[in-house]
């Protein structure tokens, strides 16, 4: 994606990338060493323990978010886009001619993605809850009710995405923008007051806290990778931003702010134990304490915000490879074709973050749910660019496995540690993701039983017409357009058309819709038709898994190879299956009847491939699978 190199553009990117790409790990100072040091973890407070926490935030941040993805998996880019689905996509491409090892990485990062929902749960209710919860602090008489304010923000901000982020999206650059000043200025505040933290910059302070405490510090580290929940976005907003844009924010502001408020708690921490009831908002005074409330509030939202829009996008590609049935997709911005709105995904994340809320009620407990679909996710993303490397780019086997090995195995040290949040409410974000894993892979196999079923039964198309053309029918004028799975097999919808009606139009398309392994497909190489007889074309239409399906739009495009559409005297043949389980080899039958009730609810073809409403003709069949 070609960016402009202006000043001001480059800044612009730069000040949207600090709204959207880093409000996730942008808070989570609010609540990273409140549970580091929670009591249930039984690791002491005391200096020798603070400047080893804060050395491993401050490394773990420097080694896994600036050099792991900074500086190496955000070259791995698919044709400028980031995210696991992109890297998917590309990985999976590379290994193409090994279908065992294609079909293994697809299933790896089908699971990646389906964690990602998981961590889509997470993120709004630890954010704002850890922010409302400085009311405690603030006006300790609103106590009992944090966990209502908290729903009542969540639920409003849920409810505001069917209006779109246009309006309010021009202010999250800005308020980050101050959120990260304050967290900097806190920061250096006590910092100054109790300068012995500083001994945490020593990366041996870590190693020696992980040895002197063993398996409490291996314990200690499932609340560490709380500061780097968020990385994550780095990567998959790239394409929105660029990756200097999101270098530049990371070096210039963000890394900085962070750590020096990392390393602020750790002062504070050390002068006043104290302090350890809530160390985010005790930086403050007791009259900037409202102020600061309001402030990480909307610091939360717009963390939340990020991830709700990443869930709709991840979906929206996710269809578009095959792995969900068609959602409705609802586009709330005339001018960024990027920003959409997925009613049902929408509803079932708020359900899912409301039950989040309710059931742990402190993002004390909600952090012992946080972090392992975050790192399981990273630890999947280290695992595919090993591919990407090696096969995409030819690197030589030594430096690929240098490359990814080192930072793997900091994601498995990270994941494993997470492992033993299960029991506390690990569970629950991995729950969310087995469902969505299975729900993707039984429509992805369920598809290809549907494909393997039609065809069976299927007639070769340019056969067919050459007999009905030996003795044609009534031709009627205008264009019929008939949407076809395969491209060489004849489209259920014409026979009935042919058996029913006894008609073939003038003028007849065959389209079939592919979606490629590429994010964007231009529009001069979106559609491509070859002649199979008199009247009949066989249309190929292509589309990137980022684009948006629009049929009748990619059909104009056809003009230049002299097929000149009507839209007044164009119809749109749709062959609708219903499809019945059978016991047989396909799947197990509770996967078949899931697959049928997926298919049956799916959103309507014609509304996902945009076609006119009033020139749409479905014709249907029942297929066994």
């Amino acid at each position: 994606m070609s960016r402009t190199s202006s000043p001001s553009s480059h800044a612009a990117l730069t000040l949207g990338a600090l709204g959207i790409v880093y409000g996730d790990i942008g808070t989570s100072p609010l609540y990273v060493m409140k549970t580091v040091f929670d009591p249930a973890n039984g690791l002491a407070l005391n200096q020798a323990n603070l400047i080893g926490i804060v050395s491993l935030i401050f490394w773990s941040l420097m080694v896994v978010v600036t050099l792991k993805y900074v500086t190496l998996i955000m070259r791995a880019d698919n044709h400028g886009e980031g995210g696991i689905m992109a890297l998917l996509a590309l990985a999976s491409s590379s290994v193409a001619d090994k279908p065992k090892l294609r079909h293994t990485l697809l299933m790896i990062g089908v699971f990646g993605a389906a964690l990602f929902y998981g961590d889509g749960v997470i993120t709004p209710a630890i954010s704002v809850l850890s922010a409302v919860e400085g009311l405690e602090l603030a006006v300790p008489s609103l106590t009992p009710y944090v966990v209502q304010i908290t729903l009542a923000v969540l639920v409003g901000l849920f409810m505001l995405q069917k209006h779109g982020t246009a309006g309010i999206g021009m202010v999250f650059g800005p308020v980050m923008v101050i959120w990260f000043v304050v967290l900097g200025g806190s920061g250096i505040v006590h910092l100054v007051q109790a300068p012995a933290i500083l001994a945490a910059l020593n990366p041996i302070a870590g190693f020696e806290f992980a040895l002197r405490h063993g398996w409490l510090a291996f314990v200690a580290l499932g609340s560490v990778v709380l500061a780097l929940t968020g990385a994550e976005a780095l990567y998959a907003d790239m394409g929105h931003f660029g990756a200097g844009p999101v270098r530049l924010s990371w070096f210039a502001l963000v890394l900085p702010a962070l750590a020096l408020n990392y390393f602020g708690q750790g002062a504070l921490l050390l002068a006043h134990p104290g302090a350890l009831e809530n160390p985010f908002f005790r930086m403050f005074p007791q009259w900037a304490l409202v102020p600061m409330v309001l402030l990480a509030t909307a610091a939360t939202v717009i963390a939340s915000q990020a991830v709700i829009s990443g869930a709709f996008s991840m979906t929206k590609q996710a269809i578009q490879l095959g792995f969900l049935p068609r959602f409705r997709i609802m586009h709330t911005s005339a001018a960024e074709i990027g920003q959409i709105y997925v009613p049902a995904v929408n509803t079932a994340l708020l359900i899912a973050v409301i039950a989040a809320v309710v059931g742990f009620r402190t993002s004390t407990a909600l952090g012992a749910a946080y972090g392992i679909a975050v790192t399981g996710t990273m630890m999947i993303t280290t695992f595919l660019t090993f591919y990407v490397l090696r096969y995409a780019w030819k690197f030589s086997l030594l430096p690929t496995l240098l490359a990814t090995s080192f930072f793997f195995l900091i994601d498995l040290t990270f994941f494993s540690a997470n492992l033993l949040k299960i029991v506390d409410g690990g569970w629950f974000p991995l729950v969310i993701g087995a469902i969505i894993f299975v729900g993707m892979v039984t429509w992805a196999r369920g598809r290809e039983l549907l494909s393997s079923s039609l065809r069976a039964d299927a007639i070769e198309l340019k056969p067919f017409l050459k007999s009905i053309l030996a003795d044609p029918p009534m031709r009627a004028p205008g264009t019929a357009v008939f949407m076809n799975g395969e491209t060489d097999l004849t489209p259920t919808a014409l026979l009935h058309n042919l058996k029913h009606n006894n008609v073939l139009h003038e003028t007849n398309l065959f389209v079939t819709v592919n979606t490629l392994d590429v994010p964007w497909v231009p529009f001069a190489e979106r559609a491509r038709a070859a002649l199979l007889c008199k009247g009949c074309w066989s249309v190929t239409l292509q589309f990137g898994f980022k684009n948006d399906v629009d049929v009748p739009a990619a059909l104009a495009l056809l003009q230049v190879q002299g097929i000149d559409l009507d839209p007044m005297t164009t119809s749109y043949f749709l062959s609708r299956a219903t499809v019945v389980p059978t016991l047989g080899g396909g799947m197990a039958p509770w996967r078949e009847k899931l697959f049928a009730n997926m298919h049956r609810n799916a959103a309507s073809v014609a509304d996902f491939m945009n076609l006119p409403p009033n020139r749409v003709v479905e014709l249907g069949t029942k297929v066994q699978i």
